[in-house]
């Protein structure tokens, strides 16, 4: 029982996102307290004057450009996984709801947006004479984002874990923070450094060298990483776009569990193994399930570090910006995405099982979190300190919409429902050393 407690504690403060909350009550501790500290640190070297292709090897700089390439992976794992056959986004068609529902969420808070500052010129709380239009309506981006490892966790709360719900509140997340990034490239890039898009053919190759290793059967997950994640890397550094989402092209290709002739088959149940259990049966797990297995616990806790680097905001700086990009979040995501929705119904593309109009709505709501990626947004948005200021406090007031999405959740009984699996769904084959073999298809 001894041995367990540890491991039980970390997988609790893995489960509720620990580090990223302390991470961010430490950015604001800091901020508030000792901020010619807390600016400091974000500018540390620890490697010394190190730079990568022009880039100063800052703290700042190593974790939101190179740490977080492992986190977006990690949701392109779970997005893969639920693509495959029998997985709640297989057959693609019901990906593309999503998708569309992506759209609402990036137009949504955009639409608000615009609204709520044309009010505030309207009311005579902003004027022309000592505020410029342009100047504050570059803050539009900010609300477009979701904070993916917040919607994660509230997500699996409201509907109850292994419900579709999730996986299409992920793939809407990761599309949305994609589409963020390229807004940063588009709209926020820096005018001495314009895109580069010739460069994008190393991204190309780096996917070309991970069918490769595909085609050839390599089991394990490491040599997709090391060969193609660095092209990938360097491709989208080199095009001046943020390389955030390098492994993303990646992750695809590692082979993943097999779930044949419709049924979830018994490499997929040994992927809900343990470790130790697979090993007794003398079973592989996936090199999908395997590269989450070695990376998930550094990724969970270094974004405690993504946190630091990006949540810390004077408290005095709340202003009239602060509620424009709160009430962009909260109306227009869930707005935008429950529209976009059922406009995909509408034109064939059904939501995945067991959602509803209701999981639709929650799900918008949900994806207001922007919090930590919409810091990192607003960071791109704004070089005025009062306006980035009143900016940040808007998106971390967005974390409330996670203890409001779970009390409306509960108070529905969207979990106990998401617990009632429909006849048939979920079905294994008993599980043998030589079915459950991960091999990638041809």
């Amino acid at each position: 029982m001894s041995e367990r407690k540890p491991a039980g504690f970390v997988n609790l403060l893995q489960e509720f996102s620990i580090p990223l909350l302390s991470g961010a009550a430490v950015a604001m501790l800091s901020a508030n307290l000792a901020e010619p500290w807390y600016r400091h640190a974000l500018h540390w070297m620890p490697f010394g004057h190190v730079s990568l292709f022009g880039h100063g090897l800052t703290l700042h700089f190593i974790v939101n450009d190179l740490f977080m390439v492992f986190f977006f992976a990690i949701a392109a794992k779970e997005i893969t996984e639920g693509c495959l056959p029998g997985g709640s986004l297989n057959p693609v068609g019901k990906a593309i709801n999503p998708l569309l529902a992506t759209l609402g969420g990036v137009a949504g808070p955009a639409i608000v947006f615009f609204l709520g500052l044309w009010l505030l010129f309207r009311t005579g709380v902003y004027v022309p004479e000592l505020h410029d239009w342009d100047t504050l309506g570059r803050g539009w981006g900010v609300p477009t984002a979701t904070d993916i490892a917040l919607a994660w966790l509230v997500a699996r709360a409201v509907f109850g874990k292994g419900h579709p719900a999730i996986n299409f509140l992920l793939l809407l997340a990761v599309a949305d923070d994609a589409i963020g990034l390229v807004i940063i490239a588009v709209f926020y890039g820096d005018p001495a450094l314009p895109v580069r898009p010739e460069y994008l053919g190393l991204v190309l190759v780096g996917m070309a060298a991970a069918w490769a290793l595909r085609r050839s059967r390599v089991g394990s997950w490491v040599p997709y990483i090391a060969i193609g994640g660095p092209l990938a890397w360097s491709g989208l550094v080199l095009a001046h776009l943020h390389p955030a989402l390098a492994l993303v092209f990646i992750v695809p290709f590692l082979p993943g569990p097999r779930r044949d002739v419709g049924l979830f088959s018994a490499q997929d149940e040994v992927d809900r193994m343990g470790e130790a259990l697979a090993q007794d049966l003398n079973i592989e797990h996936s090199a999908l399930h395997r590269f989450e297995h070695h990376l998930k616990g550094f990724v969970d806790f270094g974004l405690f570090f993504f946190a630091f680097a990006n949540a810390g905001v004077p408290l005095a700086t709340i202003g009239p910006l602060t509620w424009v990009i709160l009430g962009s979040l909260v109306i227009g995501k869930t707005v935008g995405v429950t529209a976009l929705g059922l406009l995909a119904i509408r034109l064939g593309f059904p939501l995945p099982a067991r959602m509803g109009l209701g999981e639709l709505a929650m799900a918008g709501f949900v994806a207001g979190l922007g919090l930590t990626v919409a810091l990192f947004v607003a960071g791109a948005a704004f070089t005025d300190d009062l306006l980035l200021g009143q900016a940040k406090m808007g998106a971390l007031f967005s974390g409330f919409v996670g203890l409001a999405a779970i009390a409306l959740g509960r108070s529905l009984g969207m979990a106990r429902r998401g617990r009632s699996l429909p006849a048939g769904v979920g079905a294994t084959v008993a599980p043998t050393a030589s079915s459950a073999a991960a091999t990638p298809p041809d």
